[in-house]
């Protein structure tokens, strides 16, 4: 078993496209207001990203050529998906960050809570996991305000467990820890909300998170 170390963190920033992400939002806004949102969540995340003090780099992958050109503008690396699917891109993603990516953060770009602080603590929480249980792999989730999806992950070692993103997928992959024999640790905080309904955009609002940062 491959101790876990985090030395190395790669964050993961999974964005399907400019043109189709978040159509579950079309009655509130138009297609081009929702590009527009999603090239301003994803500026704060990567900007919060570069900011935090634990990672080693930040790496956004999607099949919008595009929007990857974009990243690359803000100052992340950027990633061509070349499959089909969240799961699979993020795959690509980490065997692309290479044997240096001691473990990766996945950190998709609809947190409008997301912070340099929070990314931080995130990777703290996932420290003092390991060194409770020393020799054996680190995963620390984050779930959605829902109760049921995964907002945010940490994997140690970056291939510990798959990733198993979609319906009901908190409880795979706390499933997928129990297997690999790893320390599982679930977090609360801002990375718990994310933006996927109209009444999503409203409670943002009301929490002070401003939809339209990075404008």
């Amino acid at each position: 078993m491959t101790e876990a170390s985090l030395n190395h963190i790669v964050a993961l920033v999974p964005v399907r496209s400019l043109s189709g992400a978040k159509s579950r939002l079309g009655e509130p806004l138009d297609a081009e207001e929702r590009a527009d949102l999603i090239l301003a969540l994803l500026r704060r995340a990567v900007e919060a990203a570069l900011a935090a003090t634990r990672l080693a780099g930040v790496v956004v992958v999607s099949m919008d050529e595009d929007l990857l050109r974009q990243a690359r503008a803000m100052g992340a690396a950027s990633l061509l998906q070349e499959t089909s699917g969240l799961n699979e891109g993020l795959t690509e993603a980490r065997v692309a960050s290479g044997a240096e990516a001691t473990a990766v953060m996945v950190l998709p770009a609809d947190l409008p809570g997301v912070s340099a602080s929070a990314i931080d603590r995130l990777a703290a929480t996932a420290e003092l996991a390991r060194r409770s249980a020393p020799g054996k792999p680190v995963v620390v989730l984050v779930p959605d305000h829902h109760g049921t999806g995964t907002n945010a992950l940490l994997v140690a070692p970056a291939d510990a467990i798959p990733f198993c993103f979609g319906e009901g997928s908190r409880a795979a992959h706390a499933a997928a820890a129990e297997v690999a024999g790893a320390s599982y640790v679930e977090l609360d905080g801002p990375l718990s909300f994310d933006l996927d309904t109209p009444e999503d955009l409203l409670d943002a609002d009301s929490r002070g998170l401003d939809h339209e940062a990075g404008r």
